[in-house]
């Protein structure tokens, strides 16, 4: 098997904390976390697909490993995230790669796959939303927020910052709760509970409402580029609902849709599963576009 090494690159002055495996020579793999984790969520991704492809997965500015920079001198935008991970890209060699994103990595990553679509060969979207459809209720008082930002409404956020509501997201729609590490919600809850990072997070709450601004752009690169797509959906997600995943079809007619009677975190659960489908998707497509070519 393949180590998992770890390190960390430059980014403009920030540093940019990552875990890779794989032939430095194969197809490229870039794996994009969302809230609240790290690439931490990888951890048994990474080893089923590291012997055939060259797999990185950093940590966004502000969570896990990489820097944390004051709000003072940092604009917690995911546009700005956005921009610190297409310099991660540049240092590390991506120029040419497969796409997977989770939940906050779908809006950082579709921005990338817009501003450079030759770059993309593939993207797996795992619980990564890009249709309205796909937000469920549970999104409302977010929603609230972006429509009244006031410190009542920001307030009320922080709700969603607490250990027991990120223990909720991990466990919520499992059926074998002991399947999910516990180390992985209490890793996340410590990170959340730096000094500083609660703003940071109602920051990018707050933010959220210009990704959904941007679904339409995001849909339009799927018609007119139409990589090639598959999604791993968790159907048990409290946020982001099956119908996110179906909607892709519209836009990409030979979208590949697959869902697991799990929750928000599917690999916590059906790593295996998905690794193993994630291969032969790639497997197919990468080999096609190559004939093709």
């Amino acid at each position: 098997m393949t180590p998992i090494t770890y390190g960390s690159t430059d980014v403009n002055g920030l540093k940019v904390f990552y875990r890779q495996s794989g032939p430095s020579d194969a197809p490229k793999l870039l794996l994009l976390h969302g809230y609240p984790s790290a690439s931490h969520m990888f951890r048994d991704l990474i080893p089923p697909l590291a012997d055939r492809f060259h797999v990185v997965a950093p940590d966004l500015i502000g969570f896990g490993q990489s820097d944390m920079p004051g709000r003072d001198g940092f604009s917690y935008t995911f546009e700005a995230l956005t921009d610190v991970l297409e310099g991660f890209t540049d240092a590390v060699g991506f120029d040419r790669y497969a796409l997977y994103v989770f939940d906050y990595g779908a809006p950082t990553g579709f921005r990338l796959a817009v501003k450079h679509p030759e770059r993309l060969t593939a993207i797996i979207s795992q619980n990564g939303n890009a249709y309205e459809e796909g937000l469920s209720e549970g999104w409302n008082p977010i929603q609230r927020y972006w429509k009244e930002p006031t410190d009542q409404n920001r307030t009320a956020l922080r709700d969603f910052l607490t250990p027991q509501a990120t223990k909720s997201q991990y466990l919520y729609g499992v059926k074998d709760e002991t399947l999910v590490a516990p180390e992985a919600y209490q890793l996340d809850s410590a990170l959340l509970a730096r000094p500083g990072n609660d703003e940071i997070q109602l920051d990018l709450f707050l933010d959220y409402a210009n990704n959904v601004a941007l679904y339409p752009k995001f849909q339009e690169y799927f018609r007119t580029k139409t990589p090639p797509l598959l999604a791993v959906w968790g159907k048990n997600d409290p946020f982001f609902l099956p119908r996110g995943a179906d909607a892709y079809r519209r836009d990409i007619s030979n979208a590949e849709v697959h869902f697991y009677d799990t929750g928000h975190f599917a690999l916590e659960t059906h790593a295996g599963e998905i690794g193993s489908v994630i291969r032969d998707f790639l497997r197919r497509k990468l080999s096609s576009r190559a004939s093709a070519a």
